[in-house]
């Protein structure tokens, strides 16, 4: 034992000494200065780095395996240390008067000598310390999955990853229980290392056992000290469970500072101290001897940031300047969104615009209009839908997937269940609160129940979950853009339809969508030829073909989306008389269209400000441009268009004027004047045209003195260049 207590006294001055010498990379002593902002009352922790003691040169190997093997002894030898290196405060410090008076009221009664022999009124240094100390794994290595964390790590430092599924409140947990004797007067100390403590009623001092009086203690609870605490269980990764295994948890212990750290959702990484602790109360009679396992929270990483909290570094904010003086940053960026998805131009410029979306707008009253974009992509099986709502989900720094099947309305919007804690009844949030300031991606949305679907309605418009269930009467916040991918109602587009059968959604929710894809799985032997040639090389190179320009990675484009949400921009006075005619416009000609299957309300107007606003955002501009509106219309337009992605019908030509298109594009691409019949053939069948229709056409516009047709071989040539 003496050996231990040696070897402790000698880890003791090699913490000092780590702490007074280590210097960061300016040569400046990091801890000292941590310490005095401690001191200053600045800050409430010490985060020790092992990386840091890794780099000191006066260290062994063997220290450093010791800290990882037996962490929660190590931690009171540094705070030991720094209680002998605290310098003192360099400024007048904030009033925390229950905590100084006490403080100085002991000095002047001078507890520390009083009846010394006695442990129980020896104040405990963690009474006087107003700082915590952590330890801090090492930053490089994988973190462990909660499957790999065994049995021989307990007591050890260990580092796990995971998506944290519930936190509790963050409640008082008392460090030292301080207890006034009515007999003697003195101060009693507890110290309180687990969760739970026996409360001491009779006074232990000297004074007290020689009186032979049972002194009766008063627990103080103004001068007793307490620590935040929180709870949070995490759960391991989809991408970490084995083939036919459920997901394991774990109870993460939060102390100080690193409470209100996490939030349901978040995907993170932990380091701290793995350990046992029995069960108590009645659960503990029926455990027996079975101890459960959790681990002591050290530090917290987030693996991805939330907008507001993305702090630029300094080569991020080059490139973000160097890339919004590119002219093209808008098409840029919408490709490098899925870059191995094929095509889907326009459909990834609304993605792209759904990432960044507008500013919400409060009014003076209190009323919301709300910033964020929602997007529906409806088309025919195999149009690549999940794998985009999938790529939308791994670059949002919060994004919730779920599929219309396997979620039910009370799983979209929040649940009351019972904490196996307090046995209270609490709300858990489904997937639109888990995901509020973010995405939630529904797949299938055609095949949920129509019970179900009625629950996302009020989160599209007004943006919260209101709840009346088992005497909880609440509204919770559910800021969420919704990404839904649905197909028509018969599996694939029936043409012979009309649209409004075909997209089977009720015009309520329809309206509530500031854009509808219609994506049309048409044949076409061109672009069916490009895409397989693209997916072919993607297939052998695991990568997408170039694109003329080096695809932004997932980190770059959240760093620069983070930078143009900062942007609000608002709309000049000048353009709102386009923009109302705009919308009169459109109202006008879907009355005279009668199309059943575009609802245009009042929201439109709003989806045409807000994909305005969002495409000022990408250009870090303050005020919306003409052409801002141009491109919002556009989009409005293309969403629909897909509808008549048969040339013949957008351009509104019949098929002879069609033909004759295509052959004048052609000879005004290869620039002759002459075009063989074969090759004529070749180009119209290409587009899925007969070749009576192609001799009509010849007949039709040869007779118009356009072209001459020779009378053997039928070959084409143009008469005017």
């Amino acid at each position: 034992m003496a050996t231990k207590n040696l070897n402790f006294a000698a880890d003791k001055a090699l913490a000092r000494d780590f702490l007074s010498n280590f210097a960061d990379a300016h040569g400046e002593p990091k801890y000292l200065k941590i310490l005095q902002d401690v001191s200053n009352r600045r800050l409430r922790s010490v985060q020790i780095e092992l990386d840091d003691l890794f780099n000191y040169k006066d260290l062994d190997e063997e220290f450093l395996q010791r800290v990882t093997e037996n962490t929660r002894r190590y931690i009171s030898i540094f705070s030991e240390a720094i209680d002998e290196l605290m310098p003192d405060p360099t400024e007048a410090l904030p009033v925390d008067e229950d905590h100084d008076i006490l403080m100085t009221q002991r000095a002047e009664d001078g507890t520390d000598s009083a009846d010394n022999s006695d442990p129980l009124q020896r104040m405990p240094p963690d009474i006087r310390r107003f700082f915590e100390v952590y330890i801090k794994a090492f930053s490089k290595g994988t973190p462990l999955t909660i499957r790999q964390v065994k049995a021989s790590h307990i007591g050890q430092l260990v580092k796990i990853s995971g998506i944290v599924t519930r936190c509790s409140d963050v409640k008082p947990l008392m460090q030292v229980a301080v207890y006034t004797c009515e007999e003697c007067g003195f101060e009693i100390y507890q110290e309180v290392t687990a969760r739970v403590f026996m409360p001491l009623f009779e006074c232990p001092s000297k004074r007290c056992k020689m009186n032979k009086a049972k002194g009766n203690l008063i627990l103080q609870l103004r001068a007793s000290k307490f620590l935040k605490f929180q709870e949070a269980k995490i759960q391991e990764l989809a991408e970490h469970v084995p083939k036919g295994h459920i997901p394991r948890s774990m109870t993460i212990h939060l102390r100080g500072d690193l409470t209100r750290k996490v939030a349901p959702g978040d995907v993170v990484e932990f380091s701290g101290i793995f350990l046992p602790i029995p069960f108590t109360g009645f659960r503990a009679m029926r455990a027996g001897l079975v101890a459960d396992t959790y681990l002591e929270a050290m530090s917290v990483t987030h693996f991805k940031k939330k907008y507001e909290e993305y702090e630029l570094k300094g080569d991020e904010q080059v490139q973000i300047e160097r890339l919004s003086e590119d002219g093209d940053i808008y098409n840029k960026l919408a490709r490098s969104l899925a870059p191995e998805i094929f095509g889907h131009e326009d459909v990834k410029k609304a993605l792209l615009l759904l990432l960044v979306s507008a500013p919400h707008r409060k009014l003076k009253d209190g009323m919301k209009i709300r910033g964020d974009l929602h997007i529906c992509l409806m088309g025919d099986p195999g149009v690549a839908k999940s794998q985009l709502l999938k790529h939308i989900i791994n670059v949002a720094p919060r994004g919730v997937y779920t599929t219309g099947r396997g979620s039910s309305g009370v799983g979209l919007t929040a649940a009351v269940q019972k904490d196996p804690v307090t046995n209270e009844m609490i709300l858990e949030g489904g997937a639109l609160v888990l995901a509020d300031m973010g995405i939630c991606a529904i797949d299938e949305f055609d095949k949920m129940e129509e019970s179900d679907r009625t629950a996302i309605h009020e989160v599209m418009e007004q943006q919260t979950v209101s709840i009346a269930k088992a005497g909880i009467t609440t509204s919770l916040n559910a800021r969420t853009a919704v990404l839904a991918a649905a197909n028509p109602a018969w599996g694939r587009y029936d043409l012979r339809r009309t649209p409004a059968e075909n997209i089977n959604l009720p015009p309520a929710l329809l309206s509530r969508f500031d854009l509808l894809w219609l994506i049309l799985d048409r044949a076409d032997m061109d672009s069916d030829l490009e895409m397989a040639r693209h997916v072919v090389y993607v297939h052998q190179n695991l990568e997408s073909p170039a694109l003329g320009f080096t695809p932004l990675e997932p980190s770059v484009l959240r760093a620069y989306i983070s930078a143009a949400r900062r942007v609000s921009p608002s709309v000049p006075r000048d353009l709102e008389e386009y923009i109302a005619t705009a919308y009169a416009s459109i109202r006008q000609d879907e009355a005279k269209s009668n199309a059943p299957h575009s609802y245009t309300t009042v929201r439109t107007l709003l989806s045409i400000l807000r994909i305005s606003i969002a495409l000022a955002r990408l250009r870090f501009s303050e005020a919306v441009a003409q052409s801002d509106v141009d491109e919002a219309l556009r989009l409005m337009q293309m969403s629909k268009f897909s509808l008549y992605s048969d040339d013949r019908q957008r351009s509104g030509l019949d098929a002879i004027s069609d033909i004759y298109s295509i052959l004048r594009d052609e000879a005004a691409r290869t620039n002759s004047m002459d075009i063989s019949y074969a090759h004529a053939l070749n180009w119209i069948s290409r587009k899925g045209y007969s070749e009576a229709q192609l001799k009509e056409c010849l007949e039709e516009y040869a007779a118009l003195n356009v072209w001459q047709i020779h009378p053997n071989t039928f070959d084409i040539r143009f008469i005017d260049a």
